[in-house]
């Protein structure tokens, strides 16, 4: 295990620097501030935005008034980052093209449309995962989800 972790680490630093150099090659110095300001804005975006959304759902689901299986939160949980997380990143292009281009082939889709088509897929697959999950459920006796055994547990609340 320690070996597969310091391959790992390896790995990761060699990733980084391999960036830093395609960074430092392509990227004019005028450009870097840009660069640093959308880096910042990514970090303050989920630690300030998705974060606590994601911990608020999660929160809402477990006092919905009855116990919920651990798999239920994880799906949705699951669902609501990923969702989040495609917005954040069409958002900027859904900006930009109503701001108008001077090249109109840059940007030549309609982002937001396809971004509720492909939340609102999200949303189907997350709506047929619980409700096979739930009809699973039902039929072994409600021993277990998605998961199978291991995704039995249930989170109770107290309150």
């Amino acid at each position: 295990m320690k070996a597969a972790r310091i391959v790992l680490v390896v790995i990761g630093v060699l990733v980084i620097a391999f960036g830093a150099s395609v960074l430092v090659t392509s990227v004019t110095p005028n450009r870097i501030g840009g660069l640093g300001v959308w880096l910042l804005a990514a970090v303050v975006l989920h630690d300030a935005v998705l974060s606590p959304f994601v911990v608020g759902a999660g929160l809402l689901l477990r006092r919905a008034g009855r116990s919920l299986r651990a798999w239920v939160l994880v799906v949705v949980q699951a669902a609501i980052v990923l969702g989040s997380v495609l917005a954040l990143v069409v958002l900027p292009e859904i900006a930009a093209k109503d701001h108008g281009q001077k090249n109109p082939t840059v940007l030549p889709f309609d982002y937001g449309t396809r971004l509720l088509l492909v939340e609102g897929a999200l949303l189907v697959v997350v709506v047929v995962v619980l409700v096979v999950g739930a009809v699973r459920s039902r039929r072994t006796g409600g021993s277990s989800g998605p998961a199978g055994p291991a995704g039995s547990s249930a989170v109770r609340t107290t309150g």
